[in-house]
């Protein structure tokens, strides 16, 4: 069975072990876990048997009108099971997202289809990417 909560202030870079799949330069575990802990809102999906962090979605937000998305993960051997999709729904709908003028994520072009079945909309974007940043230890 597969549980949700927020609370990240427990987690530890061995929590995070398995995500970022076929990255080109995957963030540190000490990256990523500073990511979560400093997001609007972070929501993790656990295995309740293992208590393994199996997914999560993190929401960043000016907390007035505006909030983005900048990752959504699953390890690989949970997709599949509608977790990812659990996770959009859960902060979209949580109170930190509630009322805002826009929620917005950037994806490639293969990914549209999953988020428009979650009521999202294609928007153009742009964007820089430093992948060196996301190595690099805090």
């Amino acid at each position: 069975m597969i549980t949700y909560d927020t609370d990240t202030a427990a987690l530890d870079t061995s929590d995070l072990q398995g995500f970022f799949v076929g990255w080109p330069s995957p963030p540190s575990p000490a990256r990523h876990l500073a990511v979560l802990r400093g997001s609007h809102l972070a929501v993790l999906a656990r295995d309740s048997g293992t208590g393994r962090v199996v997914g999560f979605v993190n929401l960043i937000s000016d907390g007035v009108l505006t909030a983005f998305v900048p990752w959504l993960e699953v390890l690989p051997e949970y997709h599949g099971q509608g977790i990812g999709s659990e996770l959009v729904r859960r902060v979209l709908a949580a109170a930190e997202a509630e009322g805002l003028y826009s929620v917005d994520l950037a994806c490639d072009p293969g990914l549209r289809p999953y988020y428009e079945r979650l009521g999202m909309r294609p928007l153009q974007a742009m964007g820089v990417r430093n992948y060196d940043a996301l190595r690099t230890e805090d």
